[in-house]
């Protein structure tokens, strides 16, 4: 067979198996969410939706079961859900699960909302920004209770909390007129953080449809005309095959490295990693695993919400940790280095949105191993200092020697074999050949040396 004929054939078998792993045209497209939503699940869902319009499918499910998660990827996934030429159905499933704040308002950016029985939906307002007591703090408590702000709160704290409310409003009653539901309760789901149960939601026009399964969803959907990106399409979707794209490699390590705690222990691997391979070149081990570590640690703060003050602190409780194993501060910079440490641990994460925050327990075990493993390297350095030297130029005072040879001119001088090399010395009293000397000192290339014990004899008459 020609090169011709082979390259032919293997292009049609990459081509049939292109085909074979794709959804074939007019496939219903199955996205599932379970778990906080952030930059992972962001990601997952936005190329889940490409990839369901490169694939020419009809209509595309999103699973969801969410307790929230972070405005920026809430807002990413909706703007994905709006411009998506196929339309998004958004079902609340399986019995027990819940769409909360972030997960209430991609149910209503859908072009089609559905629970299925035993799960709810609400407790949409903002999360504080902050630590506690932070601007940006909630005036709902999750359960419909209004949080009324003390005098010593009031000021910032109540503009802050004011702007969040309202443009988070204003954002949910946008998008429940735009797919025709109730705007009234969406904006008292943020303003009060009430919740509903999926019967309660159908009731209130808040939810389409109530389905128990994705299967009995389709079936209720088909034959239903919806508009997607300006256009109106008839769904077929009893007996469509149904494509469950699951998450894929990156979705999987964007989700541990954009862990916070994950991120925090990749910082430290780096930061550590760095600073071992500059103390002790050559090895190349700490350089290489340390710059990995933080160029990913670097990503995941990135794409999450990071207070910097919260890193400056991380970094300036190292440098305090190792200042105190070099400079006499009776455990002064040591304390503070833990201190700073623990703080910049705690204000990391510059969200109090459930699943983003890092543990105390992680924080104090990461700076007490840290003050730990600095401590016990320096002290291995310092322990290695007192250590006489064996090798090198410094070595040589107090080495013993034989001498080699005596200059004819000057019987104080001559030359003695030393760590495999001449050397020119100077005795304090003539030399003789073969007497064992003693360097008490070195003059640049010159030793001075005195006798240890008289020459051996010469041999005897």
């Amino acid at each position: 067979m020609s090169p011709g004929w082979l390259r032919l054939c293997l292009c049609a078998l990459i081509l049939c198996g292109s085909v074979g792993v794709s959804a074939a045209p007019g496939a219903v497209v199955r996205l599932q969410v379970d778990g906080v939503i952030g930059p992972a699940s962001a990601d997952y869902l936005v190329r889940g939706l490409a990839r369901a319009v490169d694939e020419g499918a009809q209509l595309v499910v999103i699973e969801i079961d969410t307790p929230g998660g972070l405005d920026s990827a809430m807002r990413a996934i909706i703007k994905a859900i709006l411009a998506s030429p196929v339309p998004v159905a958004t079902h609340v499933a399986p019995g027990g699960a819940r769409a909360a704040s972030a997960g209430t308002y991609i149910l209503y950016a859908s072009h089609v909302a559905a629970m299925a029985s035993g799960t709810n939906l609400g407790a949409a307002t903002p999360v504080a920004i902050g630590m506690p007591g932070s601007p940006g703090k909630p005036e709902g408590d999750g359960k419909g209770e209004t949080n009324k702000p003390t005098q010593g709160e009031k000021g910032s704290d109540d503009a802050m909390t004011a702007k969040q409310v309202n443009d988070a409003a204003a954002y949910i009653r946008g998008l429940a007129n735009m797919r025709g539901r109730n705007a009234e309760w969406a904006e008292q789901a943020v303003r009060e953080a009430v919740s509903l149960s999926a019967e309660e939601a159908l009731e209130r026009q808040v939810i389409d449809y109530l389905a128990a399964d994705t299967t009995d969803l389709l079936r209720q959907l088909d034959g239903k005309t919806l508009q997607a990106a300006g256009v109106e399409q008839t769904l077929a979707t009893a007996g469509a095959p149904l494509i469950s794209h699951a998450p894929d490699w990156r979705t999987r390590l964007l989700a541990v490295i954009t862990n916070p705690s994950v991120a925090l222990i990749l910082m430290m691997i780096g930061i550590y990693g760095l600073f071992f391979e500059f103390a002790n070149p050559g090895s190349g081990v700490g350089g290489v695993l340390g710059g990995i570590s933080l160029v990913l640690a670097l990503y995941a703060l990135q794409l999450l919400p990071v207070n910097y003050a919260g890193v400056a602190l991380i970094l300036l409780g190292i440098a305090f940790i190792t200042a105190e194993a070099f400079l006499p501060s009776f455990g002064v910079l040591g304390i503070g280095g833990v201190v700073a440490f623990v703080f910049g641990g705690l204000i990391l994460i510059d969200t109090d949105v459930p699943g983003f925050g890092i543990p105390l327990a992680l924080i104090v075990t990461l700076a007490l191993i840290s003050a730990a493993l600095v401590l016990a390297i320096v002290g291995m350095a310092l322990r290695a200092r007192r250590r006489q030297q064996v090798a090198g130029a410094s070595a040589l005072v107090g080495s013993l020697a034989a001498v080699a040879a005596v200059r004819d001119d000057d019987p104080r001088a001559g030359w003695v074999a030393l760590q495999g090399e001449r050397w020119q010395v100077r005795g304090t009293a003539p030399l003789r050949l073969g007497q064992r000397v003693r360097v008490t000192a070195r003059d640049g290339v010159h030793l001075q040396v005195s006798a240890v014990d008289e020459p051996p004899p010469q041999g005897g008459h």
